[in-house]
């Protein structure tokens, strides 16, 4: 990450340049082709780099090899504890990206989270459950807070959160109380209320919360 980084900032590519090769990188850098790819996927994950399909890999944002890309760490091998300490986080970060989206969100904005809230519902009301299609449309409120530092810090901590919604303690039904309460937030955020989204999303992690402890007894 450090060598790529001081690379780009020492050969003058400026935002909205396009980056070198995957061959050229490996040739220069002498690393193998696995490790550019790894980097260059933690580099758009935070940001930094947006790769075009049929056109290459562009810089968004300058950086340096002085850059600090910091891995969160949480040091925990109880499930339990690990769920808890992050929603501490989710609820901090969640309630504030709902209320910006609620004040930010565009029409194409809204129309990307009704859809993914669409999805959500279709595959709750078919299995009980939605794992990946309940992530996807927290995601999209947070593309549409338009600070890109939410999905950077949601990035750092990805595999934290997304234990909420594999399944955790073996529980298909963990959170289910909370599906409702989707509709209600998407609703809010789409007349543009922040502190009924706000309450929404708390409300949300509420019987997270209260489901984490009651499953992990």
């Amino acid at each position: 990450m450090r060598a790529i980084a001081g690379f780009i900032a020492s050969s003058g590519i400026r935002p909205g340049d396009r980056l070198p090769t995957e061959r050229q990188l490996m040739e220069t850098l002498a690393v193998g082709r696995s490790t550019v790819r790894e980097v260059i996927r933690k580099l758009q994950a935070l940001g930094v780099v947006e790769s075009r399909k049929g056109s290459g890999t562009y810089l968004l944002k300058a950086t340096s090899a002085d850059a600090i890309h910091m891995p969160l760490v949480i040091d925990t091998a109880l499930l339990r504890d690990r769920l808890l300490q992050t929603l501490d986080v989710r609820r901090g970060l969640e309630s504030e990206a709902s209320a910006l989206a609620a004040l930010r969100a565009t029409p194409d904005d809204i129309a990307a989270i009704e859809a993914k809230l669409d999805a959500m519902e279709a595959v709750h009301h078919e299995k009980g459950t939605a794992g990946l299609e309940d992530l996807a449309f927290h995601l999209a409120i947070y593309d549409a807070s338009h600070n890109p530092l939410f999905g950077q810090l949601l990035e750092q901590m990805r595999g934290a959160f997304e234990s909420f919604f594999e399944k955790p303690f073996d529980r298909p039904d963990f959170a289910r109380r909370s599906f409702p309460f989707h509709r209600e937030l998407f609703d809010a955020i789409a007349r543009h209320d922040p502190d009924t989204a706000r309450q929404k999303t708390l409300a949300i992690l509420q019987i997270v919360e209260e489901d984490i402890k009651d499953m992990s007894r």
